[in-house]
């Protein structure tokens, strides 16, 4: 269950990251909303997953999975540049999250 907390947790992460984007500066009310009521969100999952998870895990998946999920989106969503050296960096964080993963004997 913790585990599922945590990609959750890392999801939302994206989300508010997005959001934050979008709220310029969080002059705009909607995007600005969606930006705290995710981060509740997210910090809340990742603190119910370090119950039982390593901090070290907990912390790194969780950023991790916001890093690629925000790289991710920046490409697809937001038009941003995919450059060979860019897509190098995103698989060396994939590859990280999952030496992570595999590193939990639980």
């Amino acid at each position: 269950m913790a585990w599922s907390a945590l990609f959750l947790a890392g999801l939302l992460e994206v989300v508010w990251a997005y959001y934050m984007k979008q709220s310029q500066g969080f002059t705009k009310v909607a995007p600005t909303a969606l930006t705290l009521v995710s981060m509740f969100a997210s910090f809340g999952l990742l603190s119910y997953a370090m119950r039982t998870l390593p901090l070290g895990t907990a912390y790194t998946v969780w950023t991790g999975i916001g890093a690629v999920g925000a790289f991710a989106v920046g490409v697809a969503i937001l038009g941003e540049q995919l450059s060979p050296l860019r897509a190098a960096a995103f698989l060396l964080i994939v590859l990280g999250l999952l030496l992570m993963k595999l590193s939990d004997a639980r």
